[in-house]
């Protein structure tokens, strides 16, 4: 089985510049998500072939992973480092990259989100064993209960005045528990098959999409104040879990 783990940090965040090597308790954030890749491929049985894999278009990122262990000499492309650009065809290239160099394809691509990096050994070894277990799926990402539910407690305005729930059941629900689970995808992890790719989605949802709900706390990067947020809990050891 081979199976690539990419790790994907562009250089040119607008939202939180420089956010995927800020210092997060003295390590650069990219670290965290090195580890990450490292545990799971250790922990892999030995019939398993993996390769860690970075795209940067920063030179900095790229020097900053180095001195952690993870080295490259793929240069993200500019038009795969723009902000519209999806993060889909951004792994596609690194895989393709990568096959042509090991003159092979990868069974199973692992994606590990640099900004999101709560996730465990025990995450990715409990999803990884799903998503093998579901030979049916082309891919599965990880997720966490919502906050909010559009059947309760969500609403837009389709007529751009009156308030209306985003989703609708026929009757009415009165209370949060009573209304279907629903879950944020919080970006941290993404399991594909070679397949996904060839069959060109340009999104994670397709008909053969599973997830994995983490019980834990888990969030994306998208404001200055998460990665203040992140680096309290990790300073000052208020996970009760080991990332």
């Amino acid at each position: 089985m081979n199976i690539l783990i990419t790790i994907c940090a562009r250089g040119g965040s607008k939202g939180v510049p420089g956010k995927n090597i800020a210092l997060i308790n003295s390590l650069p954030l990219i670290v965290y998500t090195i580890n990450s890749a490292s545990k799971f491929a250790n922990s892999l049985s030995k019939d398993h072939n993996a390769k860690i894999a970075l795209s940067t278009d920063d030179e900095l990122i790229k020097k900053i992973a180095a001195d952690y262990g993870l080295k490259t000499d793929y240069l993200r492309q500019s038009e795969l480092a723009t902000d519209s650009m999806g993060k889909i065809a951004v792994i596609k290239d690194l895989m393709e990259y990568h096959e042509a160099i090991e003159k092979s394809s990868f069974d199973i691509i692992l994606d590990l989100d640099v900004t999101s990096p709560l996730r465990t050994l025990e995450d990715l070894t409990k999803a990884y064993h799903h998503f093998n277990s579901t030979p049916n799926a082309l891919n599965s990402f990880s997720v966490s209960p919502a906050n909010r539910n559009p059947y309760f407690n969500m609403i837009e305005s389709k007529d751009g005045l009156y308030a209306h729930k985003s989703k609708n059941l026929k009757g009415d629900i009165y209370t949060r528990q009573s209304a279907p689970k629903v879950y944020d995808l919080n970006a941290s992890f993404y399991f594909y098959r070679r397949d996904f790719y060839s069959q060109n989605y340009s999104t994670v949802f397709t008909p053969r999409t599973i997830f994995h709900v983490l019980d834990h706390i888990c969030f994306d990067i998208d404001h200055p104040l998460d990665l203040e947020v992140l680096d309290f809990l990790i300073s000052n050891n208020k996970l009760n879990f080991e990332i």
